[in-house]
């Protein structure tokens, strides 16, 4: 395993041998080097990768201010905490503003400086992860759109793209939530028609009694208040592709010109003496059992082969497991960019969190979880404890939640901003109560669970009019 290197920064020669001895004794995989000054430093790091900067406030010659300046124009990705003798609220925001992780009043506890490293280690293996993440999503966010590299997915894209070089019609079959609608538009945009029109129908949605005019159009006088002849949707598609989406849900009667579309490719307009000729490929949908419902009589089953010519199955999220990852930092950055909100991402115990629970909603769900988690998160990393809250405030005693639904349960919805604001009160309240619990009041330790500065906890802590006395010796 490669070991994280830390560089101590102090003018004083004890400390730095007291560190460097108490630190490689207490966390593993560390390699600890020293330097008496600013500038020996800054030396060091040029020539030698430094992950992590434990740095004097007060240092004869450049101080630790004027040092951590530059480091945050030359090296933005280096993990830095300020250390001082001479601690004050003034010392710590000022560090906190110039790009410090954290900062620690001399003297202090082997435990406090311990858990601070070792966050500002999984912070900077977070920030590599993050990196390397962008780099892999900037890959795969093709023409495709689904974002996956694990076994399963590369040979379900690889399907597509075979699929994409036909013109066969194709059936794509999945549980809700898994991408079909995704997986057709990557079959058009990848195919040859991908110059021509795509039109997606949700069958579902249209009026079984407006079903066959929008699908095939009509003539004018068809029907009462057909004043004018209407093409349908099949005559917009020509010469590209139409997509119908949940095609089990096609009452029989239009399932029958479905079938006469498939086998002459041709439309007979509601109303119409002549038949028009049409070039369209057709992809349809389902998450239905089709060869139930052919028992049932429910579906054609000559329209089922008709459709069934290419078959494909978009992967459940369980299936894809390895794939979490990626797609939480996806779905973050998209969430992040929609909200106006600075860089967020997952520690990795929430990752793997995630990757351990059950989606019956596949990748619709985890896009949603992600989108509050985000959303109600107070700091930029999102911890597991923060999880475990929002899944808290979501769930009934039988069935999930969500934490607005008490402000939509009477009367008109309220505006958008003033509910978020509300709903993040109460989160972020909850949340720091539960955490000042969890450690009986002590400030530091929360700040540590929270991944906030211990500054920024107390900031929030005011804010909300909590006393973190209340919690302690209980």
């Amino acid at each position: 395993m490669n070991k994280d290197c830390l560089l101590i920064i102090d003018d004083e020669q004890d400390m730095r041998n007291g560190l460097k001895r108490m630190l490689a004794r207490n966390i593993e995989n560390l390699e600890v080097l020293t330097a008496p000054d600013a500038e020996t430093g800054l030396e060091m790091i040029a020539e030698i990768p430094i992950d992590l900067v434990l740095l004097d406030v007060k240092m004869p010659g450049m101080s630790g201010f004027d040092m951590l300046r530059q480091l945050s124009k030359t090296s933005p990705w280096l993990t830095t905490i300020m250390m001082t003798g001479f601690g004050s609220i003034e010392t710590a925001v000022e560090a906190i503003k110039l790009g410090a992780y954290d900062f620690i009043t001399k003297p202090f506890e082997k435990k406090d400086i311990c858990r601070i490293i070792r966050k500002s280690i999984e912070r900077k293996q977070l920030i590599k992860e993050n990196y390397l993440l962008k780099q892999k999503l900037g890959a795969l966010e093709g023409a495709s759109g689904f974002i996956g590299q694990s076994e399963t997915m590369r040979t379900f894209l690889g399907y597509v793209q075979t699929v994409a070089r036909s013109h066969y019609t194709t059936l794509i079959r999945g549980q809700s939530g898994t991408g079909k609608e995704l997986a057709a538009r990557a079959v058009h945009s990848l195919s040859a028609r991908s110059d021509k029109p795509l039109i997606m129908v949700n069958c579902p949605a249209i009026p079984e009694h407006l079903l066959e005019s929008e699908l095939f159009g009509h003539a004018k006088g068809a029907f009462t208040g057909a004043d004018h002849d209407q093409r349908g949707l099949f005559a917009e598609a020509d010469g590209g592709t139409i997509c119908l989406d949940e095609v089990g849900d096609l009452p029989i009667s239009v399932q029958s010109k479905l079938l006469r579309v498939l086998q002459e490719h041709e439309i007979k307009p509601l109303g119409a003496t002549k038949t028009e000729t049409i070039d369209v490929r057709v992809i349809a949908s389902t998450n239905l059992d089709l060869e139930k419902m052919i028992d049932e009589k429910t579906f054609r089953e000559d329209l089922f082969y008709r459709l069934n010519v290419v078959t494909l199955q978009t992967p459940s999220l369980n299936d894809i497991v390895d794939d979490i990852p990626l797609l939480v930092a996806h779905f973050t950055r998209q969430v992040s960019r929609e909200l106006g909100l600075g860089p967020k991402q997952f520690s990795q115990r929430s990752i793997a969190a995630l990757m351990q629970r059950k989606w019956p909603g596949n990748v619709r769900e985890l896009q949603n979880f992600v989108r509050r988690a985000v959303m109600f998160s107070v700091a930029d990393i999102i911890e597991f404890d923060e999880l475990q809250i929002l899944d808290n405030l979501q769930r009934k005693p039988s069935e999930p939640q969500p934490v607005t639904d008490s402000y939509f349960s009477d009367g008109p919805i309220a505006e958008y901003k003033r509910v978020k604001e509300e709903v993040l009160d109460r989160f972020t309240k909850e949340y720091i109560q539960r955490l000042l619990k969890e450690t009986e009041g002590n400030v530091s330790r929360g700040a540590g669970i929270s991944g906030l500065s211990r500054t920024a906890l107390q900031k929030i802590i005011r804010r909300y009019h909590i006393s973190a006395d209340d919690y302690r010796g209980k």
